[in-house]
Parts: structure tokens; C-alpha cells; sequence
């Protein structure tokens, strides 16, 4: 078997490929997208070198696999639906999130301040994660002004958010017995 080059200078004049051969500019929007979901993944990859309880070691783990998939349709052209139906998220990997979310949040104790991006070195990764994935849903859609994008991939975007910061929340529970909250005595130095 032949090995495959790192590189192929076919990107030298600033154009990448989608799925399915179209070039667009490595500035679109699309690539905005799927290469923000990127990044989101490898933040992901530090935060599964933490010292982390096996099951949201694994819960990460799986999010990972699933945000492959989110980046490769949105790597996609509408028009290539063959492609887009072997990456389509499940709904029901949507509702297993929501029960994450719930799972978590019911053994942290009622918000009453805002929570600091902070809490300890693993809380404040997830919270690094969390914004990265707001970003990536900024991105998405602003795509969708201009194209289709899938509304499981939206609602999957916007709840894995939403995972993350009862992550954080439990996580500084967890590693440094509460959650650093905002002070609006400290406002000023």
C-alpha cells in the first residue's frame, strides 16, 4: 500500500477541498465551521489527559468520535447527500447529552452568581471547551445563512455547550470542593 503525502500544495493558493471535490476558499465560512469543530476536538484531547472519572473519561471519548462526524458534514456540500447520510448525527445522541446535562447539573448546587471561567486546572479546560463550541455555533450559524446546515448538528452544537459548563461545574466541585463564582465587589483593581 502506498502511502499517503502530508502535504499536496494543492491548498498553496489559499483553496481547500470538501467532501466530494468542490475548492472554496480556506477563509469561507464552511471551513470556519468544521475547523472550529476541530479545535473544539483537540481541546477535548487535553482535557482527556486530566485525571478524569472513567465514565466522563468515556463520555469524552465518544463526543469526540461524534464531533468527527459533525465536522465532516459540515465539510460537505448540501448537494453531496450520500456523503451527508453516513455522518448524520443521531437524535438519539442528542437526548443522551440532554440526560448527561440533567445527571450532572442535579448533583451541583443551585446557581446564583455567575461562574467563573476557572476552578481548578480541568474545570477551567472544560470551560476553554465550552466556549470553543459556543464559537463553532456562532460559526454554523452564520453558515446557515448562506447554506443548509443540519438542525440535529445545531441542537448538538448548542447542547455539548451546554455539557461542558455543567462539566466545569462539577469538575471544580469535584477537584477543589466548589466553583469559583463572580464578585461584583472586584470590579475593579
Amino acid at each position: 500500500m502506498k502511502k499517503s503525502p502530508i502535504y499536496t500544495r494543492r491548498g498553496d493558493d489559499g483553496t481547500t477541498g470538501l467532501v466530494g471535490g468542490t475548492r472554496i476558499s480556506k477563509g469561507h465560512i464552511r471551513l470556519e465551521c468544521y475547523g472550529t469543530i476541530d479545535e473544539l476536538n483537540s481541546h477535548i484531547g487535553v482535557l482527556l489527559a486530566e485525571d478524569l472519572t472513567d465514565e466522563t473519561h468515556d463520555f469524552l471519548l465518544r463526543l469526540q468520535h461524534i464531533l468527527f462526524n459533525v465536522a465532516g458534514s459540515l465539510a460537505t456540500p448540501p448537494d453531496q447527500e450520500e456523503y451527508l447520510a453516513a455522518m448524520r448525527i443521531d437524535p438519539t445522541d442528542i437526548e443522551k447529552l440532554e440526560h448527561k446535562i440533567d445527571e450532572l447539573d442535579a448533583t451541583l448546587p443551585r446557581l446564583k452568581e455567575f461562574v467563573l471561567p476557572s476552578g481548578g486546572r480541568t474545570a477551567a479546560l472544560c470551560h476553554v471547551c465550552r466556549t470553543v463550541c459556543r464559537r463553532a455555533e456562532r460559526n454554523i450559524y452564520r453558515l446557515r445563512e448562506e447554506s443548509r446546515v443540519d438542525d440535529l448538528i445545531v441542537r448538538f452544537v448548542n447542547r455539548l455547550s451546554d455539557y461542558f459548563f455543567v462539566l466545569a461545574r462539577t469538575e471544580a466541585v469535584r477537584t477543589h470542593g466548589s466553583e469559583v463564582t463572580w464578585n461584583r465587589g472586584y470590579s475593579t483593581l
